[in-house]
């Protein structure tokens, strides 16, 4: 078994061209709408699936609802080295929005939350370890 990914972006194009370049994906099957933008895509990584990216449609919300709310989601993302990790970190906080500045935790040597222009929240993290059992707060 395995958990899909989805995200809907306003400017699907541009937000599928923006995480192909992020995190070096490839466009695999998709769906264009009338408009160019992606009724489906598909993100391989490796040929392996990693995203899926629509076009949102605030008319298609329930309740009314529109993109302005906060998104409960965040994305976690494992980069494997510091200039991997800052390479990342600059392109999704243009147009976007640094919620943690780059600092460390006692669980990672390295790390940040960025909200980027597609409202989608991406956690960026050197690889993680679990602090000794006096050093946890648990």
């Amino acid at each position: 078994m395995s958990i899909g990914i989805g995200i809907y972006a306003k400017n699907s194009k541009e937000a599928v061209e923006l995480y192909c370049n992020v995190f070096g994906l490839e466009l695999g099957y998709h769906v264009l709408n009338e408009d160019g933008n992606y009724f489906h895509s598909e993100l391989l990584k490796d040929g392996a699936p990693f995203l899926a990216v629509a076009e949102a449609n605030d008319a298609n919300l329930p309740n009314g609802m529109d993109l302005s709310y906060d998104n409960p989601v965040e994305m976690g993302y494992t980069v494997k080295s510091k200039d991997e990790f800052y390479r990342i970190f600059s392109i999704l906080k243009e147009e976007g929005k640094v919620i943690t500045d780059v600092c460390e935790f006692p669980w990672s040597p390295l790390a940040t939350v960025v909200m980027d222009k597609y409202g989608v929240r991406w956690y960026i993290t050197l690889p993680q370890h679990r602090p000794a059992e006096e050093e946890s707060l648990l």
